[in-house]
């Protein structure tokens, strides 16, 4: 039986599309997790993941394969979505300037690191999908999908939003963001929205594919 069966069923032509995609997406985390898990089962064929991290017992709470604690995230997700590729190191400006995003139709920011966000908004904004802050939220269902300069509440979002008016960029791209108030003073975070931060980025990657 094949395994995209019931996937074929709803993209029907489209799938084949999927199959000859390429994905980057930047970060494994809470978010970026899964997101990879969606874009992996949904049938993206090529998805290359990059982050630095190891998974340690707090990841617990909200994300996937964390379970192997001490590991590195993306040899991690690498043994649990055979076939991807991944690079384990730091995303930083330097790196994104350096890195040839060619060869990829999408590219998905699923990183916190604010500098290396915003050299990837100007290095390839009109194919990128960006996630702003999941942490110290409750309600999924606040989750909205907007171009970034239509972002508000969310505190991550106005800084970046800074940050790119900082350095003159004025381009437009898709993020995805809560227009939830925090829930408390810290990085709490709960799973059943930093997971849909990240299924949210993958139905809007499919999205974005197949309308390519």
């Amino acid at each position: 039986m094949d395994r995209f069966a019931r996937t074929k069923l709803l993209f029907e032509d489209g799938f084949e599309k999927l199959q000859s995609s390429k994905v980057l997406l930047l970060g494994v985390g809470g978010v970026g997790g899964f997101c990879l898990d969606s874009l992996y089962r949904t049938g993206v064929g090529s998805i290359t993941v990059v982050d630095f991290d190891t998974f340690e017992i707090t990841n617990q709470n909200r994300q996937l394969g964390s379970e192997a604690i001490g590991m590195v995230k993306v040899d991690r997700m690498k043994e649990l979505y055979p076939n991807i590729q991944g690079y384990n190191l730091k995303i930083t400006p330097q790196w994104v300037e350096e890195f040839d995003f060619d060869e990829f139709d999408l590219v998905i920011d699923a990183i916190d690191d604010m500098s290396a966000k915003v050299a990837i908004a100007k290095k390839c904004s009109h194919k990128l999908i960006s996630s702003m802050g999941g942490a110290k939220k409750l309600d999924p269902t606040k989750i909205e999908v907007v171009d970034i300069w239509k972002t508000h509440t969310d505190g991550l979002a106005k800084k970046f939003r800074s940050e790119l008016k900082q350095v003159g960029f004025k381009e437009k791209f898709d993020v995805v963001f809560s227009s939830e108030l925090p829930n408390c003073k810290g990085l709490g975070s709960f799973v059943g929205v930093t997971g849909s931060f990240g299924l949210a980025l993958s139905a809007l990657a499919i999205k974005r594919l197949l309308a390519q």
